[in-house]
């Protein structure tokens, strides 16, 4: 049976509380499980006690069992100092996407548009005082 440290979601509408449970994977994620090993309030402060409470004994025992934490339950743990910090590496994230790249290609365009505008009636104007002058 392949087993999971998961969140089950509860709470009402816009308002989510989790419980941290073990289920067996084929479970949906809010149906049977077999074990409730501790609490999540996002709705809490990020420094408040009362956000993530786990027993970690039996968290511990599930680990030992072979239960295999999601992405989030995971980081709960290495904040807790149950599982050693990985690391991450979404590289495709932080390049933006087709649109943001030919919005920049034109904002680069028009910069370079307005710097050439700047730079050539400074190189024009004397030659028009010049011919005012002359008049």
């Amino acid at each position: 049976m392949a087993m999971k440290i998961r969140l089950a979601r509860g709470g009402s509408k816009k308002r989510p509380f989790y419980a941290i449970v073990a289920a067996d994977s084929r479970m949906p994620r809010d149906g049977r499980f077999i074990e409730k090993l501790g609490t999540y309030n996002p709705m809490l402060p990020k420094d408040s006690e009362e956000r993530v409470k786990m027993n970690m004994e039996r968290v511990k025992h599930w680990l030992g069992e072979g239960a295999q934490p999601t992405d989030r339950v995971s980081r709960m743990l290495e904040a807790a100092g149950e599982l050693p910090k990985k690391d991450r590496a979404n590289l495709k994230k932080g390049t933006p996407g087709k649109a943001a790249k030919a919005r920049a290609d034109e904002k680069a365009a028009k910069a370079a548009a307005a710097e050439e505008a700047a730079n050539a009636p400074a190189e024009e104007a004397p030659a028009v005082e010049e011919a005012a002058a002359e008049e």
